[in-house]
């Protein structure tokens, strides 16, 4: 009786328990396995371990000599397209080496780093030698509150790998860790019961969702590279009144302030035709003097329901690539970056995201704006066409307790993570041009992308090497796209040299042939029209339209009467 042990054998479809001998071998072990969940000999394979390692073969070695013991869990998985008639449910298993996502260059960097916090001996506390180390100088773990809690300004919430740390540390080193995405769908393959709405059951319905703060985020830190980034996509809104919207390009390198933190850094500023999303939200305050009115605050709103929305959408549509992800991809690195008054009525640009509880309400369509109450949101309720899971926040009541609400409506700071956003003290230039091409979709403003401003543009630059010239976002955006000579295909060397900041292979381009298709275009179209011209992007040279036209200051922007050489605003000269 001492030889007789119970196995527990987990499938897609349950778990069962196979009564067996210390003695039996695996092979006779494996053939009751098949019997029980209706497998032939060769349509399943079986595991010593969830993420597929340690398989037991079909061989005459006992089940102790492999050390399994009585209790042990293996775990069975149906091979090619043999499955039992039961429902295939969903396991929570991590990507196994050979199938395993492309993360980005970013995430395997710092999967490679220590991230340990380094503390120097306490003069005051530390009793040992200077090899030693107590519980006052030992490094700490990247995760540790305490520590960001104590930084300045404090850390609200911890890196994204810092928080992998967390799960994939202690004794098991994370065997069993994985990242689940939300689903706030009826599973499908239930064959049970009618379809939704006649029907549902416990094996397909979704659970209800608690929305908690998020304690990590996956973008710690946005840096515009140079000011003159964000002036130019301001100026938009200082010659029209209007907001504008854009997409940040650039590249994500190590944030050095958090541990295994990631900072994006904004190159450039694309500006599509737009689509009614407000990215500026920007109100005059005094003409004057160029203040403006701070209405974004923990009185009013951050970010409304409709903005958390839009920018869940954005994060759904690029999901960041993770190897502990049964679906290989968890959150997301896209961030939003909204242009706001400030309490000091300047101009102030405010990093978020939202949480991944968020992305999953918006990817679901679960989530909808409040109309008359930007800072609220709405859980939809179940319908015919669509079942919603209740979804639930808590917060305190006037005694101080906790009380769990059901998010009909929703404070919309339940999804929202702030982001750090910063200029360097030394200006980056990753597109290094002196001048200042036409930026895309601004012809209510005269500026326009065409031949006759590329004409204009190159006749600027007669004396700048051609790297410096062709380095820029907008330049580089119109040779591709445009409809007359479009570069798509042959400009990825021009692309590889302003890169690396490499003439030599700019001078190779320029030798090409479609390049000289583009400046035999310009000679033919000749100098851009005046419409086009007196626009100059802020901090760059302004070129005057005619002596007959008003004119933008370039120190204040105010728009100043034709004829006059000095600013009627700041008295400063026209250029």
């Amino acid at each position: 009786m001492a030889d007789n042990i119970i196995i527990r054998v987990q499938s897609p479809d349950g778990m069962k328990k196979i009564p067996s001998t210390k003695r039996e071998t695996a092979a006779a072990f494996l053939k009751k396995v098949a019997k029980e969940f209706g497998f032939n000999s060769n349509g399943f394979s079986v595991y010593l371990n969830r993420n597929k390692t340690g398989e037991i073969f079909s061989q005459n070695k006992t089940l102790s000599l492999l050390k399994i013991k009585h209790g042990d869990m293996l775990f069975l998985f149906p091979s090619g397209s043999s499955t039992s008639s039961g429902e295939v449910m969903d396991t929570a298993t991590p990507h196994t080496s050979s199938s395993l996502p492309s993360e980005d260059e970013i995430d395997q960097y710092l999967a490679k780093q220590e991230g340990k916090i380094y503390r120097n001996k306490d003069p005051q506390l530390c009793r040992h030698g200077a090899l030693g180390k107590c519980v006052h100088c030992v490094p700490l773990e990247p995760f540790d509150e305490d520590y960001l809690n104590h930084l300045d300004p404090p850390v609200k919430h911890m890196s994204f790998h810092a928080y992998l740390r967390k799960l994939t540390g202690g004794a098991d080193k994370g065997k069993f860790a994985a990242l689940e995405n939300i689903s706030c769908k009826i599973k499908s393959g239930c064959e049970g019961h009618p379809p939704w709405p006649e029907g549902i059951c416990t094996k397909c319905q979704p659970s209800a969702i608690t929305l908690n703060r998020q304690k990590y985020r996956h973008v710690d830190n946005i840096m515009f590279e140079n000011h003159t980034i964000a002036d130019r996509f301001l100026d938009f809104w200082r010659k029209t009144g209007s907001q504008r919207m854009g997409y940040l390009y650039g590249k994500y390198t190590e944030h050095k302030d958090i541990p295994l933190g990631i900072r994006a850094e904004v190159a450039a500023i694309y500006e599509p035709p737009q689509v009614g999303w407000i990215f500026t939200d920007l109100l005059s305050e005094d003409t004057r003097i160029g203040t403006v009115r701070y209405t974004r605050n923990q009185d009013s709103h951050y970010l409304s329901a409709e903005e958390c929305i839009t920018a869940g959408y954005f994060q759904n549509q690029h999901s960041n690539p993770c190897r502990l992800s049964r679906d290989g991809h968890f959150g997301s690195k896209f961030v939003t970056v909204v242009a706001t008054g400030g309490p000091d009525n300047q101009v102030h640009f405010e990093g978020y995201q939202v949480s991944n509880q968020c992305m999953a309400l918006v990817r679901d369509e679960c989530l909808l704006p409040c109309k008359d109450a930007p800072e609220l949101g709405y859980a939809k309720e179940s319908s015919t066409e669509q079942y919603v899971p209740d979804v639930f926040y808590k917060d305190k009541d006037k005694f101080g307790n906790d009380v769990t609400f059901l998010a009909r409506p929703l404070p919309v700071e339940y999804l929202i993570i702030d982001i750090t956003n910063t200029f360097p003290k030394d200006p980056q230039y990753t597109f290094c041009s002196t001048q200042r091409f036409p930026i895309e979709n601004r012809d209510i403003l005269g500026e326009t992308q065409d031949f006759h401003s590329l004409a204009t543009y190159l006749s600027q630059c007669t004396t700048t090497a051609f790297l410096d010239i062709v380095s820029d976002f907008h330049l580089l955006l119109f040779l591709v796209t445009n409809e007359v000579m479009p570069l798509r295909d042959s400009i990825g060397l021009l692309l590889d040299a302003v890169k690396s900041s490499n003439e030599d292979l700019a001078q190779t381009w320029k030798k090409s042939e479609q390049w000289a298709t583009i400046e035999q275009l310009c000679s033919t179209v000749g100098g851009q029209p005046s419409s086009s011209l007196g626009y100059g992007a802020m901090g760059g040279p302004s070129v005057p339209a005619t002596s007959s036209a008003m004119w933008s200051c370039l120190h204040c922007t105010f728009m100043n009467q034709p004829g006059t050489e000095h600013c009627e605003m700041c008295s400063l000269p026209r250029s």
